[in-house]
């Protein structure tokens, strides 16, 4: 990429977040994360050129220095902070705002600082293609996978049923979704097949922004950023079927749409179980005993009882759910050493750099994590370390993972692909097809020290309306939902054709 050539016609809007925009290179696998401001800002950028480059590279030194020591170095991609020509910025703005979703121009692209973050595009890696085909990418945003083990929490239902689904209740009450996701990640995180089948079935059913789909780095399936009525399942199955369809030695005719999801969604939980290095044990955690299970998922717990539980130590899933429990306390426990620190801060606000609340992420930060008390002796130092440990689990518990998938052949056994990234070869000898992967995590932005305070009022608002919202019942009081079966049960689904 040639920095004083750049076209703005070689590139495509990718998607976007809250505080970035992503544009995509037609040619190469590479994209461009872009900074965004409050539209009001427009004609006076918020911040200078040197405080854009800075939160740029704080992004790159977060995910390199701490969250790949966390995750696993084979999992994450930092990139590298670039220098755009300003021209080229603002044409490249003028170029994708048609493409924008309405409801996200309420915050423009940074065309002043020319910051960007360049990274490699994981919806189209460069993977060994012996079949030429364009390579599939199942991005699942899982959310947290742990109920709240802290003695500090006040209300009993956060131990019973998961945030992921008490916010759901919100997120419909307050309009942000028509209606409720059945996913829920304590099922994807369990280790348990049949529980993580359910739970990306329901993902597919409704995908909210928790799931999208990109063939050859295309987006092929999700939920638009807030329009629900643009999944298209049968689109879905007509991407998906030339991917699966000699799979048992059936045709494409005359594969099923239910073995068509079934295949694809075996395939993606190989991958999110797969283990890189180690000797690949189960991971088991003692503060989750017990607490494997939420009450409000849809899953048939009696059905996963004598069923395998964990994730192998050095899987995907595992490694981030380690790094969501680095948040010990919850946000209830949190709270008062927030205020501890933030006193201090009001008291000597020179402080602020030398305990790192915004950086520089380096060794010192990191070693804050891991030297940190094991209980509250009273000390600046104890508070400091928490809130760093906090912030780290809200950044996991905030991240995506990205399944990359090509077909592969079985006498190909060269391994190829961008470098570090996790790749591996799944063989099967009939269903579904053989398929190469690579596993990658991304949005991994350090948390803001100052959104504390709103995350607590969101966990108060979160659970006061699922208390106060009709599900907000006993197991078997929890209303049924039709049409929804279990994965056996679907399964063992058989039609009869009768003569009339």
């Amino acid at each position: 990429m040639e920095l004083d050539k750049m076209d703005e016609n070689e590139w495509r809007y990718h998607g976007e977040g809250n505080k970035s925009l992503v544009v995509s290179h037609v040619q190469l696998s590479i994209v461009l994360r872009l900074l965004k401001y409050p539209a009001e800002d427009s004609e006076n950028p918020p911040q200078t050129v040197e405080q854009a480059f800075r939160q740029v590279q704080n992004i790159v030194d977060f995910s390199s220095n701490v969250m790949s020591c966390l995750l696993g170095e084979k999992f994450v991609h930092s990139g590298e902070v670039v220098k755009l020509p300003l021209e080229f910025v603002r044409q490249l703005s003028i170029k994708v705002q048609h493409q924008r979703p309405a409801w996200r121009c309420d915050k423009v692209m940074d065309i002043y600082s020319g910051c960007a973050l360049c990274l490699p595009n994981l919806t189209s890696p460069t993977l060994h293609q012996p079949t030429h085909t364009p390579t599939l990418c199942i991005e699942i945003k899982p959310k947290c996978g742990f109920l709240p083990y802290s003695k500090h929490v006040s209300q009993d239902i956060k131990t019973k049923v998961c945030r992921f689904c008490m916010h759901q209740h919100y997120k419909v009450a307050m309009g942000t979704w028509k209606k409720r996701s059945r996913y829920c990640p304590l099922d994807l995180f369990s280790g348990n097949r049949q529980r993580m089948h359910f739970a990306i079935r329901q993902l597919i059913d409704e995908p909210q922004n928790n799931l999208k789909i990109f063939k050859g780095g295309r987006c092929i399936f999700s939920s638009m950023d807030g329009i629900e009525d643009s999944m298209d399942l049968n689109s879905l199955l007509h991407h998906l079927r030339p991917y699966f369809q000699y799979g048992n030695n059936r045709i494409n005719s005359h594969m099923t749409s239910k073995a068509l999801l079934t295949d694809l969604i075996q395939v993606v939980v190989n991958a999110l179980l797969s283990a890189g290095g180690g000797d690949g044990g189960v991971g088991t955690d003692r503060r989750g005993e017990g607490r494997s299970f939420c009450e409000a998922s849809l899953f048939n717990k009696e059905r996963s009882r004598h069923g395998s539980q964990g994730s192998p130590s050095d899987s995907v899933l595992y490694r981030v759910r380690q790094t969501q429990m680095l948040d010990t306390l919850d946000i209830e426990g949190l709270y008062p050493l927030y205020r501890r620190v933030e006193q201090h801060l009001q008291d000597f606000p020179k402080e602020r750099t030398r305990l790192q609340m915004d950086g520089p992420y380096n060794e010192a930060f990191l070693e804050k994590l891991h030297k940190c008390p094991s209980e509250d002796d009273g000390s600046l130092e104890y508070a400091v370390s928490k809130v760093h440990q906090y912030r780290v689990a809200m950044t996991a518990k905030d991240s995506q993972i990205m399944v990359a998938l090509v077909p592969s052949c079985e006498e190909e056994e060269d391994d190829e692909g961008l470098p570090g990234q996790r790749q591996h070869r799944d063989f099967l000898a009939s269903r579904p097809p053989a398929f190469s992967y690579s596993v990658s995590i991304l949005d991994l932005d350090p948390k803001p020290f100052d959104n504390i305070p709103r995350q607590l009022r969101l966990d108060q608002n979160i659970v006061s309306c699922y208390l106060r919202s009709s599900c907000a019942l006993p197991k078997g009081a929890l209303p049924s939902h039709s049409g929804i079966f279990t994965a056996a049960e679907r399964e063992d689904c058989t039609l009869l054709f009768h003569p009339v």
